[in-house]
C-alpha cells in the first residue's frame, strides 16, 4: 500500500503533496516524540495528533514518509513547509488514533 492508496483507505485529506508516493513498510502510533524516535521503523507512517514541525523533525530523524494527524486536528503552516522542504507526506483524518491504526494494519497485512 502506497501513501495515496492509505489516504483513500482513511478518507483523508492530503494536506502536504510533494512527496515520493512510496509504499509503507510498517506503521506506529504514538503522541510522544521521545518514544517516535527509539520506535518508529523507517519506511513507515506515523499516526499522531502531534500537529507541529517538531513531529516532522522526528519523522525525518527516523525516516517515516508519512505524517497521519488524527481527529482532524487544525495545523500550522510551519509543519507544512518543513515537511515539504524534508519530503515528508502529512495527510489529516477525522477518524482517531485506534481507528487509523487498525485500517493500516489490516491493509498492511493483506499484502
Amino acid at each position: 500500500m502506497t501513501i495515496r492508496e492509505a489516504a483513500a483507505l482513511l478518507g483523508a485529506e492530503i494536506l502536504q503533496d510533494d512527496f515520493e508516493d512510496a509504499p509503507l513498510t510498517g506503521a506506529y502510533t504514538s503522541d510522544l516524540l521521545s518514544d517516535v524516535m527509539a520506535n518508529a521503523k523507517e519506511g513507515g507512517a506515523l499516526i499522531t495528533i502531534q500537529a507541529h514541525k517538531n513531529t516532522v523533525a522526528v519523522a525525518t530523524l527516523v525516516n517515516v514518509t508519512v505524517i497521519v494527524l488524527c481527529n482532524n486536528r487544525p495545523i500550522q503552516d510551519d509543519m507544512l513547509e518543513a515537511a515539504k522542504d524534508e519530503g515528508v507526506a502529512v495527510i489529516r483524518t477525522r477518524e482517531n488514533q485506534y481507528t487509523v491504526s487498525g485500517k493500516i494494519w489490516t491493509a498492511l497485512k493483506s499484502t
